[in-house]
């Protein structure tokens, strides 16, 4: 009984010993399930949380828990980059967001390489980047991030080879972590108000690095005078190559010391400028053709092949053009000149047979110059030489592309192939045969060359919608689907169809020369607050079908930024307030017989996509839809209109 009475007291009453191993096996096995948990957090629940820290962040309402984010190469959220079913980069640009970078939340994101936010109203301090130790890219120019950089702050980032910093409010010294980076081939500090001297970077990898308009002093590290003067420029008390020699107050150099400089300068700058001109003189002799033709934008002559790539050939190898006698050699030029297709259907050719055919120049647009080239088999083809897509590196470029060549609509100009080189890019294109809208519309009229009808136009007009609904559907992650929509990018084919070109070129365009030429950053919303959106397409959009209606050249292509006083949908609502709408439709457009209701009725949906207010503009499917249901004529008596190409008869009803 004893014996069972102490048993069971036991059983009641457990030693404190047996208590504390229980206890702490519960803790461990509850931590055990929290890190685990954690750990095992999918990417649709790390974006749900990083994006709680942003505000304003309205553009990523198509951020669903219930969707994944990514589709093999495809990413299915706005911004998310994917490759192969991982997340590889955020490029949230130009969204309006605002908050903090909670990059916490990003750390378990183990193939994120790229992260891009600019052009947003992000504030406060430095992110803690060196969290995120894979990184490769770092965009956070043009934003509110202020207070100094802490010394270590990329300590670790032995990956990390692109920074943008520019345009922020980031003051102190430049942290020196950044100086050991192996890495680095970009860095841009400019328009901060950084102080104290640059510290040295010895990285031989280093080609891009601005520090302008800062509050910097000191010499310039040796390691960095071969860069261009203005990358320092704004800087009052920088000094040393390849700004000006540092002042040393306690020499004077002697006046005829002085004086003998000043004449041998002289002498020097003399014989250089006779050199020069003898070279000009020589060159202008033995090249007359190639100079002559290349010059002119109006004439279209066949260059000679010899002289097409002696231009051409040469520049891509990087080399001065040489004498008629050495264009023979081949072999190293073959060996360098490799086309990388992004279709299937096309027959391959390689650069040097592009570069042997007979070829005219078409002209020169925003991203470069354009020439026709007629390859073996009579195939005609665009090739459009490209120096300013040097915002990305190889692997990112030839994503991109490989991601346009994937689109197929029968508004697209399909992209053929590119060649890649650091320094130029080339994309091949097909050619097609009726030129631009632009010429279209704005070129001289006549019998062979009738301006366009009212079913012509606004087939075009819906060509030119279904073609940026596809956009918009393919390739939802970019801010800009199309970003460059304007009149002289949307071409025709012998039946007059619409073709858009020049589309989804944004993400590889550097943002100085974006916001100088593409016709997105030239919106309303760009001008007042310095952002764009999706809905920036459809103010071009907009704009184009009032150019269509009315005939008149918009000034906003040509304009640096928005200017609601010469804006053409300006003009439209001014006409209509003082009752001369008819006025405003292009007098030259012919067959309105029983369309006048359908007329009006487009001219109202190209003002509801010009709305200075984005909130009451429409949006891209909205705008495609009441296109889509408009008749040629209310009447339907006017079924087809003709035109004739060239001796050829094509029906042109809608």
């Amino acid at each position: 009984m004893l014996t069972g009475a102490r048993w069971a007291t036991l059983m009641r009453a457990p030693s404190p010993h047996a208590l504390l191993i229980f206890a702490f096996a519960h803790v461990v096995i509850l931590l055990s399930f929290t890190a685990m948990k954690s750990f095992g957090a999918s990417d649709t629940e790390i974006l749900m949380k990083f994006k709680e820290s942003l505000g304003n962040a309205k553009t990523l309402d198509n951020w669903d828990p219930n969707v994944s984010p990514c589709e093999g190469n495809r990413g299915r959220w706005v911004g998310v980059i994917c490759f192969n079913g991982n997340i590889r980069g955020l490029q949230l640009e130009n969204e309006g967001l605002t908050g903090t970078i909670d990059v916490d939340s990003l750390v378990s994101l183990r193939h994120l390489r790229t992260l891009s936010f600019m052009n947003n109203t992000l504030a406060g301090p430095m992110p803690n980047i060196k969290k995120l130790s894979a990184l490769k890219s770092m965009y956070l120019s043009y934003n509110h991030f202020s207070g100094e950089i802490p010394d270590d702050a990329f300590e670790g980032m032995s990956y990390l080879k692109k920074v943008f910093l520019s345009h922020n409010g980031f003051t102190g010294r430049i942290p020196s972590s950044l100086t050991a980076l192996p890495r680095l081939m970009v860095l841009t500090l400019d328009e901060n108000k950084f102080e104290g001297q640059i510290p040295n970077f010895e990285q031989k990898n280093l080609k891009k690095f601005n520090v302008s308009n800062n509050n910097l002093e000191g010499p310039i590290p040796v390691s960095l005078s071969i860069m261009d003067s203005n990358c320092f420029s704004g800087n009052q008390y920088l000094c040393g190559p390849p700004l000006e020699l540092c002042k040393n107050p306690r020499t004077k150099l002697p006046v005829s010391r002085f004086a003998l400089i000043v004449v041998l300068a002289g002498l020097l700058i003399a014989v250089i400028i006779g050199v020069l001109f003898f070279i000009f003189y020589m060159k202008m002799q033995s090249s007359p053709l190639i100079e002559r033709t290349s010059t002119s934008l109006k004439d279209q002559n066949k260059l000679n092949v010899a002289s097409y790539r002696h231009q051409e050939v040469l520049v891509l190898e990087g080399r001065k053009p040489e004498s008629s006698s050495t264009t023979g050699n081949t072999r190293k030029v073959e060996h360098a000149t490799k086309l990388s297709f992004v279709r299937d259907d096309r027959e391959r050719f390689d650069l040097h047979d592009l570069l042997r055919a007979s070829a005219e120049i078409l002209g020169s647009a925003t991203y470069g110059s354009s020439y026709k080239a007629r390859i073996m088999g009579g195939q005609s083809l665009v090739v459009k030489r490209c120096k300013q897509m040097n915002s990305v590196g190889r692997e990112e470029f030839q994503e991109h592309m490989r991601r346009l060549g994937n689109l197929s609509h029968p508004n697209l100009l399909p992209l053929v192939a590119y060649y890649y080189r650091k320094e130029e890019k080339l994309l091949v294109s097909d050619f097609v045969e009726n030129g631009s809208l632009a010429g279209a519309l704005h070129g001289n009229h006549s019998e062979d060359k009738p301006a366009l009808d009212w079913l012509t136009r606004l087939r075009i007009i819906k060509g030119v919608a279904r073609g940026l609904a596809y956009l918009y559907d393919a390739i939802p992650t970019l801010v800009l689907p199309n970003g460059h929509l304007k009149s002289s990018n949307v071409l025709l084919d012998r039946s007059f169809n619409p073709v858009m070109t020049d589309y989804a070129l944004a993400p590889v365009i550097s943002l100085d020369l974006a916001q100088q030429t593409m016709i997105a950053y030239k919106s309303p919303e760009y001008a007042k607050h310095g952002r764009i959106t999706k809905k920036t397409d459809v103010w071009s959009f907009g704009i184009l079908i009032l150019e269509i209606l009315t005939g008149r050249f918009p000034e906003n292509y040509i304009m640096q930024a928005h200017d609601r006083n010469a804006d053409l949908a300006g003009w439209v609502n001014a006409m209509i307030k003082e009752k001369k709408t008819n006025e405003v439709f292009d007098s030259d457009m012919g067959g309105l017989k029983n369309s006048k209701s359908e007329l009006l009725k487009l001219l109202k949906i190209g003002l509801n996509c010009c709305e200075e207010d984005e909130e009451r503009r429409l949006d891209m499917k909205e705008a495609v839809e009441r296109i889509e249901q408009l008749e040629g004529e209310s009447a339907g008596a006017y079924a087809s209109s003709v035109a004739i190409n060239g001796g050829d008869v094509y029906s042109l009803g809608v």
